[in-house]
């Protein structure tokens, strides 16, 4: 299941406009919204830079 900073970024990024497309390879997932920009999501995220880094790419102020 989910671990680490996984809901906390899901959760923003459903607030910014994303939501869930498809499945990408491993345990990553693709997010997009409706402009058409792709966000690439793993499952097990564990590091809070990577977390901070999607956030910053889907337009987010927050900070984890």
């Amino acid at each position: 299941m989910a671990s680490g900073f996984y809901d906390e970024v899901v959760d923003e990024l459903r607030i910014c406009g994303f939501e869930y497309w498809k499945p990408a390879k491993g345990s990553h997932e693709k997010w997009k919204n409706d402009t058409g920009m792709v966000l690439i999501v793993p499952r097990n995220l564990k590091s809070r830079h990577t977390a901070n880094g999607i956030l910053k790419d889907a337009g987010s102020a927050k900070k984890l």
